[in-house]
Parts: C-alpha cells; structure tokens; sequence
C-alpha cells in the first residue's frame, strides 16, 4: 500500500474543490496594528489585516505588553507542569477570580484554548450527568460539536435560533430527564446572536442547565466587556458560561465561568484540564491585565462599533453583498470558493488588504465568504480603499464561470 499516494489524493481533491487552504505568513508590528508585513519570497510587503480576531488591538496594547514582560522578569517562560504537579500558578489563581468575577459567577477554571474549555467541558459535563440529553443549535461551533460526540449524551440539534423547535424536542422527554440547552451569544461565521432570553426561558420551563459559549463576544459587549449577557443582564441566566482570552483580550487561553460545584467537577473529572501544561504566567498576567483595562475603558469598544457602522454603511453605497447582523462581524458573501480565494488573493496582491476566504468545512457548501472585523485601529480612509478594492475584485471575477465548482 502507498501510503503517500492517499494523502496526495485526499490534498487534491481538496484543491479541486478549492477548498486547499493557504496559509499567508504574516509579521504583525507592534504600535501599528492593523498594519502588518506580508512575507512572500523572502520579501516583506506592509499590508492591513482585516480578518484578526484581537478585534479590540489588546494584544498591542502597552499596558498588557509590560504585565507580559514584567511577569517574565518575574517568573520565567513557562508555567512548569500541569496544574496537579507544579503549574498553579497565583497567576492563573489571580486570573481566575477576575474572570469569576467579570462573569459575576462564583468561580472560573482556565484552559489552554477555548477549543479545549469547550471540548473538554462538555465531555465531562454530559459524562457526569447519567441518562442525559443535551440540545446543541445547529450552528454551534466544531469544538461544541466535538465536545458532544466524546460524550455518551443523547443529542438533539435545533434549527439555528428556532425557540419553537427547541421547545419540541425537549417536550419529548420526561421532565426527571437531565437536559443541557448549549448555544452561543454570537456565531462567528454569520455574526447573528443567539436568542440568550428565549433559550434561558426555554430552559427554566423544564429544569434544563444552560451553557453558552461567549468567546466572539467577551470584552466587546457590555459595560465590562462580560459579553451579550451582561449587556442585556442575563448573566444568572446561565449556568456555564465559556470564553476566551485569545481574541478581544488579546492573549491566550479559554475559561469557563460558572458555580463553585461545577468548576469543582470539571477540574476533577476533565482529562483536556488535568493532563494539560498550565498555561506560562507571563500570559495569565497579560490576560488578566487586559481584562482590567476593559472593565473601566469602553473606548475601544466604541471606536470599533463606530468602523463597524462606517464599514457597513460603504459596502451599502456599492452594493456589496454583505450579511449585517448587527455585530462586529461582517462577512461578504462570494459564494463559492474558488472565486472567494481568487477575490482574496487580488485583495493582497494588488491592494494589500489581507483577507482570508473562509469556505467549507467552516461554513456550508455554496456560502464562501470573505469575513471581515474592522478594529478601532482601522481609519476611514483604509475602509474606503477596502471598499474600492471590493468592488473591482469582484468586477474583475464576475464573469469567470465558477458552474462547475459551486
């Protein structure tokens, strides 16, 4: 058997499909973002990066850069073991009660990626709760998914959003049933929210537990940056509540927030946490530094939710097919991936915008996009330029015939 000759084939057929994913080697500069340097040839091209997800600019930000670098001083590079050996950090213990208390929950467990936070504890959560089913929106993100399919949960998916159905599947079952609704405050592909009240309510009516993964909208909603929750005061709605530290707080890492018997079974019982290296104290601290900086200023929040607004209002006077769901995200629907990474690639080369296409498996067949979050660091006149340069890539593609892709 030739091994190497099935890999081939599976990487052409993704090629094919155009689905083959190129990674673009990027040199971010500190003080400049969202400018940055495009590697290609051994020569470095400045560029403006409009697909990161540090949305706020926090991991430019000086005072998390010198939490960083005063806690290397400090204490070293790495965090020495997993949390059981010699990895506890008071760092990561510092951390944790900030982020309880942004949650307003009663304690926090902190992981090495949301992925992990996710995967990890609804593993264990579904695992602990004998004879449980859990509801999951279709549209829930890979590591919920993944996370579900460890389990030994009966599950049931829900169309995206639709309380009505929800509703129906739950009725199916007997009220002793243990029953966990797992949704998200904002899905990142479509940048829509989830119904928070509907579900909670939904929830409440037949006694199941609540876990929204929060980790596009922490630091970027509300008076603290908790996420929607608290923007719409619905923190004690929900049982768990996960995030991330690796986007709007610019670090590293996932957490979930939630009470004191909860995280106490997670942290025994998760492999993902047990068996894991902590994460490096100097990361903790950054973290920790950027989540304070954000529960006082809200003026990256309305720099940014004010590019947002001027970004949207462009693509509108061009006609630029975009999904505005109101958030921070804007996704500009192409449509087929091919055409999605041909348009990125004019994007770069010949305009310096670097936009990454997103296509399948990360969103349906037939709804490749171009997914853009302007910063607060983004200007008015880099919105335009992006704007024009929209315009005539995809002027320049409309007429390739892309039938026998789509």
């Amino acid at each position: 058997m030739n091994y190497s000759d099935i890999f081939k084939t599976s990487i052409n057929k993704l090629k094919i499909e155009g689905r083959y994913r190129h990674f673009n080697e990027i040199e971010r500069k500190v003080g400049e973002h969202p400018n940055a340097s495009w590697i290609t040839n051994s020569k470095k091209n400045d560029v403006i990066i409009w697909c990161s997800n540090d949305y706020l600019g926090m991991s430019q930000n000086k005072l998390v850069i010198n939490s960083m670098i005063n806690s290397i001083k400090k204490m070293g590079t790495g965090s020495g073991g997993t949390r059981n050996i010699s990895g506890n950090s008071s760092s990561i213990v510092h951390l944790e009660n900030e982020i309880a208390n942004l949650h307003s929950k009663e304690k926090a467990i902190v992981f090495s990626s949301g992925y992990v936070a996710n995967e990890s504890t609804i593993s264990t959560l579904l695992n602990l709760l004998k004879d449980v089913v859990v509801f999951s929106d279709e549209k829930n993100h890979a590591s919920i998914i993944s996370g579900i399919k460890k389990s030994k949960a009966s599950k049931e998916i829900f169309k995206h959003n639709d309380l009505n159905h929800l509703e129906a599947l739950i009725k199916k079952y007997p009220e002793k049933k243990p029953k966990v609704i797992i949704f998200e405050s904002i899905y990142s592909m479509d940048g829509d929210f989830g119904d928070i009240s509907g579900i909670s309510k939904i929830a409440k009516k037949y006694k199941a537990l609540t876990y929204l993964d929060e980790v596009h909208a922490v630091g970027m909603y509300g008076n603290k940056g908790s996420g929607v929750t608290e923007e719409l005061g619905l923190q004690n709605s929900i049982d768990i509540i996960q995030g991330t530290l690796g986007k709007a707080f610019g670090t590293m890492g996932g957490y979930i927030a939630s009470s004191n018997v909860i995280c106490d079974a997670i942290r025994s019982y998760a492999s993902g946490f047990i068996f894991t290296t902590a994460l490096p104290p100097a990361l903790l601290s950054a973290a920790r530094t950027s989540i304070c900086y954000l529960k006082k200023s809200d003026k990256e929040r309305k720099l940014q939710q004010k590019n947002t607004i001027t970004l949207k209002t462009y693509l509108k006077k061009e006609n630029i097919n975009f999904m505005d769901n109101k958030s921070h995200i804007v996704p500009i629907m192409v449509n087929n991936p091919v055409r999605c990474k041909e348009i990125s690639n004019i994007l770069l080369n010949e305009f310096k915008h670097y936009i990454q296409p997103i296509n399948y498996p990360t969103v349906p067949v037939g709804t490749e996009r171009l997914r853009i979050t302007p910063g607060p660091f983004h200007t008015e006149k880099m919105i335009s330029d992006l704007t024009i340069a929209l315009k005539y890539a995809f002027k320049k593609t409309e007429k390739d015939n892309y039938s026998k892709i789509a």
